[in-house]
Formats: structure tokens, sequence, C-alpha cells
């Protein structure tokens, strides 16, 4: 029981991590690639709330719902964990992307002074100093090379 119980959160935290290089892959390579139509509108400016954008949502969410469907329908632990860890990725990344860093929720307010925020915000602001396809740089979201660390 035990045993399983630590198998599950490890493959919940192996889910989480493994989204993190799949959203690097899908923003680098098919965000900023043949995908470029649905995500320009995110690096210009533009009227309304919502953007083509924001319909990367369904491709990200997709594994999760079909994990827990399935996980749960069936009872197989396994899926419902690795639903759980891509589900608790995809509230980190709204956290951090939609709230922190565009402020695309203004009732919400997240303290962002600690050396980790401010390194993944200097690699998502150095990500949107074009308006361009290519070439850009930084395409994580919760994790960002040392290079983006602030200088003391």
């Amino acid at each position: 029981m035990i045993l399983e119980i630590i198998l599950n959160v490890a493959i919940a935290i192996g889910a989480f991590a493994f989204m993190e290089f799949v959203a690097w892959f899908t923003h680098k390579y098919i965000m900023h690639g043949f995908l470029w139509v649905l995500h320009k509108d995110h690096h210009v400016p533009h009227k309304g709330k919502f953007e083509l954008n924001d319909l990367f949502v369904v491709w990200f969410a997709t594994p999760a719902i079909l994990a827990l469907v399935f996980g749960i329908r069936y009872m197989i632990w396994p899926l419902i964990s690795a639903g759980i860890g891509i589900t608790l990725y995809g509230i980190g990344y709204t956290l951090f992307h939609d709230v922190m860093f565009h402020k695309r929720i203004k009732w919400l307010k997240i303290p962002h002074k600690s050396p980790y925020f401010q390194r993944i915000i200097n690699a998502h602001r150095s990500h949107h100093k074009t308006t361009k396809k290519n070439p850009t740089e930084a395409f994580g979201f919760l994790w960002a090379p040392k290079k983006y660390e602030v200088k003391k």
C-alpha cells in the first residue's frame, strides 16, 4: 500500500516535470513553427481579453482530461496520478504565465520577489522582446536557465 502511494506520487511528480519539456517543445517547434498563426496574437498588442493563443489550453488539457477520465472510470491509479501531475502543471503555468506575468486576471496578485520567480520572469520577458516568429529564446514556462538569474 505505501509502495503504491509512493509510486503514484512519483508518477504525478514525473508527469508534472515532463510537462515542462512538453510545453517547451510545443512552444518552440509548434507555436513558433507551423501554428504561429494561432500564437502570433500573444506576441503583439491586441484588444480584447481572449487570444487565438488561448486555444492551446485545449492541447495541453486533453492529456490530463483523458488520463483522469479513463483512470477514474477504470480505477487505474497510475493514469489518475499522471492526470493529477499534468493538471498541477497547468495550474502552475496559468498562475505564472497568465496571472503573474501577463496579469490577465487583474484581481489576483501573486508575490513574485523570490529569485526563482525573478528568473522565470526574466526568461519570459526575454522571450517577449520580439513580436516576430523567430528568432526568440526561452521557450520554457516554469524553469529557466541560470543565465536569467537576477544579478546582484
